[in-house]
């Protein structure tokens, strides 16, 4: 076998399975990264492990294929705690920490803390490589990993706290790349037929079916084939804050996102559902409005392509594993006509958007100032382009954007921040890099952009031409009812509930972003908003609209059957 370095190997393994970008935080593997610029990868320094992550997180899942984000020993624990948002919004994520030299473990080594098991939780497999001759296998085990099954992190600990253990010369093999587990879904499992016919036969006695598409469905592109077997059956769909777009919002069929962070009527739609067929959809707190929606004991179709899933949170009556997209090719080939009652049940839906939209008209429509959200999204949603995304923060911005923006063209994309706030200004990095030619634009409160402001530099440094909307209310107003709760009856000066919620209204975001190289303009008016948008995308510089909005406008609560929410 020929010399080479565990250095040039890692580089030239990451370039055969088409890494385009190292996200990173010195030091870690700096050979690796100076062989990465002889192959073309682009190096993205960031000023933190989790914005390396989450950078990471958010080009794995505007591409649908792996992404590497990298960190020194001592910042492992903060790129173990930034692959959360992957993990749980399962994105393709390769990590890579340094970690302990063989010598020097158990002696209290200048930053020595043993952290690999931190990773367990965060990722789907967890190794580590403590000499290079294993370099060739254990990367492979890697893409493997990270491509197969359902999506989500994988991690590699290298020996050294830079990783310098694996950079010698040694006899390596010339890489195997295999391309299969470039992108995601690297396989698509097959379902069985009689299971397909089973839960079409469930799905025919039912007289008020709804679907529940999730992010399975995003990833495995699939969102074609979910509009063909709706509307062949003419079955109302609602989505996932991570399959959103999957239907249009145009779509006649199309009823939004449901559970916590909902439009009221895909809530109402499905607590009148008498079927749910959840599609690539764990079925989780945040989607079934902590599994008040669908209640308890109404009939659930669901298909998965991890078995683990079948039946976790709702007993089903038919259960299909497989990839959505080749379930769902199969079974439009499979299903009949719809059923008779198919035109009453989507009339009855289709009022109940009506009524929904019409209850948000007011503030989608209102020239106040400060801005109300609700008109941030419609500025936002009217300015898309074509083949523009929005991406997304979490809290108060998820809820908003996931409420109120419309997805009105198949190439739109909406991608969201999983849980995690902060992730939204270095996700919609990531996005941006994936996506260097499409309009990105990111929806962040202040509160969660000032978590990674830094950043900004990094985006003005690299050219990272994304367009940043702030709903600045100075505060992290969705805390204002806990706040309530926590105080009750308690008045006088020596209490001070508002420091629990409030941020200065002197901080000037605009001219932060302008400090660090970025544009920056202070919008106060939805005048301004309409003009400067179209604007900001055509200037091909990072540039952040500080955008003065209403502190008292909280996002409406999830509607739930009984227990009020909504508007």
């Amino acid at each position: 076998m020929p010399k080479t370095t565990g250095a040039r190997y890692f580089a030239q393994v990451m370039k055969g399975y088409g890494i385009t970008h190292a996200f990173f935080v010195p030091t870690i593997l700096m050979e690796a990264l100076a062989e990465m610029d002889e192959l073309g990868i682009q190096k993205i320094l960031t000023h933190g492990e989790k914005a390396a992550a989450y950078m990471a997180d958010g080009y794995a899942r505007a591409l649908n294929r792996p992404a590497l984000c990298m960190g020194q020993q001592i910042g492992a624990s903060n790129l173990a705690a930034g692959l959360r948002d992957a993990y749980m919004a399962g994105a393709p994520v390769i990590a890579i920490s340094g970690g302990p030299a063989t010598a020097s473990r158990y002696r209290i080594a200048y930053q020595e803390v043993e952290d690999f098991s931190q990773f367990d939780s965060m990722t789907k497999l967890s190794l580590q490589c403590d000499d290079v001759s294993r370099l060739p296998d254990l990367m492979r085990q890697l893409f493997r990993a990270v491509t197969t099954g359902a999506p989500k992190p994988v991690h590699l600990r290298l020996r050294g706290s830079h990783g310098q253990g694996i950079e010698v010369e040694a006899d390596l093999p010339a890489p195997i790349i295999e391309k299969e587990y470039a992108v995601i879904p690297a396989y698509r499992p097959q379902p069985e037929t009689e299971r397909c016919k089973a839960a079409l036969a469930v799905l025919a006695r039912a007289q008020r079916p709804i679907i529940v598409a999730g992010g399975g469905v995003t990833s495995s592109g699939a969102q074609a084939e979910l509009v063909a077997f709706a509307e062949k059956l003419q079955i109302p769909v609602a989505t996932s804050l991570n399959a959103k777009g999957a239907i249009l919002d145009t779509n006649p069929l199309a009823v939004g996102v449901p559970g916590v962070y909902s439009r009221e009527c895909a809530n109402r739609g499905i607590s009148e559902a008498d079927l749910v067929m959840f599609i690539g959809s764990r079925a989780g707190a945040q989607v079934t409005a902590n599994w008040k929606i669908p209640a308890p004991g109404v009939t659930v179709i669901q298909v998965d392509i991890d078995a683990q899933e079948l039946g976790r949170n709702y007993p089903n009556a038919a259960s299909v594993l497989g990839d959505a997209k080749a379930t769902l090719t199969h079974m439009i080939a499979l299903a009949g006509a719809p059923s008779a009652s198919a035109a009453a049940w989507i009339k009855r839906v289709q009022q109940i958007v009506a009524d929904w939209r019409a209850s948000v008209a007011a503030n989608y429509h209102s020239d106040a100032a400060p801005i109300r959200p609700e008109r941030i999204c419609k500025e936002i949603t009217e300015a898309l382009p074509a083949n523009g995304v929005v991406v997304s923060d979490t809290g108060h911005a998820g809820m908003w954007t996931g409420q109120l923006i419309d997805i009105k063209h198949p190439t739109q994309r909406y991608i969201r921040c999983a849980g995690s706030l902060g992730w939204g200004l270095p996700g919609a990095m990531g996005v941006k890099c994936a996506f260097p030619d499409r309009p990105v634009i990111l929806f962040s409160g202040d509160g969660g952009f000032y978590y990674h402001i830094g950043e900004l530099e990094t985006a003005s440094r690299h050219g990272i031409n994304l367009v940043m909307v702030v709903n600045n209310n100075s505060s992290l107003n969705q805390e204002i009812p806990l706040v309530g709760a926590a105080y009750k009856d308690k008045r006088g000066d020596r209490y001070k509930p508002d420091e629990m919620w409030r941020f200065q209204k002197t901080a000037n975001i605009a001219k932060m972003a302008e400090a660090m190289g970025c544009a920056a303009f202070r919008v106060e008016t939805p005048a301004q908003l309409r003009e400067l948008l179209p604007k900001a995308m055509a200037m091909n510089r990072p540039v952040v609209l500080d955008v003065i909005s209403d502190d008292t406008a909280l996002a409406p609560t999830a509607w739930t059957p009984g227990g009020g929410g909504g508007h």
